[in-house]
């Protein structure tokens, strides 16, 4: 889902799990799973050492909040703002702002992987965006950021371009 991201929810520290439950309850009663994708809680495996004996446990990595990957519309707005245990959205005022890929990524969210067969020196085709219609060949794949670097013709001069995996795909010949 192209317009789907993932906002972070403040709760009463406590309630993170009975936030989850109740917002997945409503997404089932109100048929909202095509616009609130995911809800989570992240949990971290820790081993503690109580009385000289050591015990695995989960701990909340963030004790009072809750992630939600969803489509920001007027209804899951309204639906989160209004679960029983919700304070508010993470953002300025009432306005709630998304999570960038680096911010996932530090708190290990993991962001799906393209897996492309993709190699320098093939020749590919931008599929959409700005280059649409271009044709070049790979001078560099960068799979953590998932781009390619393509070489386009620019006024007479070759000019290095990068390009997601997913405006892309490779010609055969």
């Amino acid at each position: 889902m192209a317009d789907a991201n993932w906002y972070v929810v403040h709760t009463y520290s406590g309630y993170e799990n009975k936030v989850k439950a109740n917002i997945e309850k409503t997404i089932e009663n109100r048929k909202l799973q095509d616009q609130i994708l995911e809800v989570a809680v992240p949990m971290q495996d820790m081993v503690e050492v109580k009385n000289g004996a050591k015990k695995q446990v989960s701990k909340k990595m963030f004790p009072g909040y809750v992630l939600i990957h969803m489509i920001m519309n007027d209804d899951t707005w309204y639906v989160v703002r209004n679960t029983r245990g919700v304070t508010g959205f993470v953002g300025p005022g009432s306005k709630p702002v998304p999570l960038s890929e680096e911010e996932m990524y530090n708190m290990g969210i993991n962001i799906p992987q393209i897996v492309v067969d993709f190699e320098v020196g093939d020749t590919v085709s931008v599929t959409s965006g700005v280059w649409e219609n271009t044709v070049g060949v790979i001078k560099a794949v960068n799979v953590n950021k998932q781009f390619v670097t393509i070489n386009v013709d620019m006024f007479g001069r070759e000019t290095p371009v990068e390009i997601s995996f997913t405006e892309i795909k490779k010609m055969e010949f």
